[in-house]
């Protein structure tokens, strides 16, 4: 039988342990995926620890990587038929901490051959938070965009995105991190000491759009210090100071836009972005299914060195 990983109860990543659960069937507009890679994200750790309600047991994991085993009734992608053995993405799915998970048509997109399956995995929570952030705040040429968390993964993706549109972009980062930011193309600044001044001595022009990834209240602070249109502004972590200072709340916390059109719309786009070489994954590391816990505990840390996954 495939395992799975579960939650019998809220709590932290230790409550988490493996289980044999029966083989799925599609339904009508679904397919069964066997899952190679499935990312590991900070909403597994929200979910797990009960912030967004819901019943136990719980089933962790909203993007896969897999190869398609089975095929139900008018099972059409975004990209068209769906048929067995074909490499896919998939997100939003429920339960991909799993050997196997059962994906909607809808949400399943063709794996582009020069992905790895971690990278694959890896590719859309974050890909579509980054561009709601992007679109949200008007990115575009002649802009000066600042990045909060440049090296984290929606930060990359971030920066990536606003570059592509012409933008320049400045992200904050350490300082072991500085050439992983540089990369991606933007302009590394350390946190912490005086950080206004240090953006300000780079941008002498000025900054024009803030993307906070990170939620402290220095990212904005500083952002509203800097720039001059708080609705160009926009955070996906400091709900509560970011309500107090009039920003974009983008995402899954209280008061936040959802954008959840906007994010589906997107997907397939950034797909093709990835298999173009556009839009890269940094993956951290790759630990075995049953090792979730201790990927949920590293994630913790705040310096998971990447993108995290779980490998069946």
């Amino acid at each position: 039988m495939p395992i799975a990983i579960v939650a019998d109860e809220f709590g932290a990543p230790d409550v988490l342990h493996p289980v044999e659960v029966p083989a799925l069937e599609p339904r009508d507009g679904e397919v069964v995926i066997a899952v190679r890679a499935a990312g590991v994200n900070p909403s597994d750790a929200k979910r797990l620890r009960g912030e967004w309600g819901g019943s136990t047991p719980i089933r962790l994991g909203s993007e896969v990587a897999g190869v398609v085993t089975a095929v139900g009734a008018d099972a059409v992608g975004a990209a068209g038929p769906i048929a067995l053995g074909d490499e896919v993405i998939a997100y939003r799915v429920s339960g991909g901490f799993a050997a196997e998970v059962r994906a909607k048509a809808a949400d399943v997109f063709p794996k582009p051959a020069s992905l790895s399956w971690a990278a694959a995995a890896g590719l859309l929570l974050t890909g579509v938070t980054a561009f709601h952030l992007v679109e949200a705040t008007g990115v575009g040429a002649g802009d000066t965009v600042l990045v909060h968390g440049a090296s984290g993964s929606v930060g990359l993706a971030a920066v990536q995105l606003a570059k592509q549109r012409g933008a320049r972009v400045i992200g904050t980062t350490s300082p072991q991190n500085a050439l992983l930011v540089a990369a991606a193309g933007a302009e590394p600044v350390a946190y912490g000491f005086d950080l206004a001044y240090q953006v300000s001595e780079l941008a002498p022009g000025g900054v024009t759009v803030a993307l906070d990834t990170v939620g402290t209240e220095e990212a904005l602070d500083v952002s509203a210090r800097l720039v001059a249109d708080r609705r160009r502004i926009a955070t996906i972590n400091g709900f509560a100071k970011g309500a107090e200072l009039g920003v974009q709340l983008l995402g899954g916390g209280p008061g936040a836009d959802p954008g959840t059109a906007l994010r589906n719309g997107a997907r397939l786009g950034l797909v093709e972005l990835a298999g173009s070489g556009e839009l890269k994954v940094h993956v951290g590391r790759a630990f075995p299914l049953a090792e979730a816990a201790a990927a949920l505990e590293l994630l913790a840390t705040g310096h998971p060195g990447g993108k995290l996954v779980l490998v069946p």
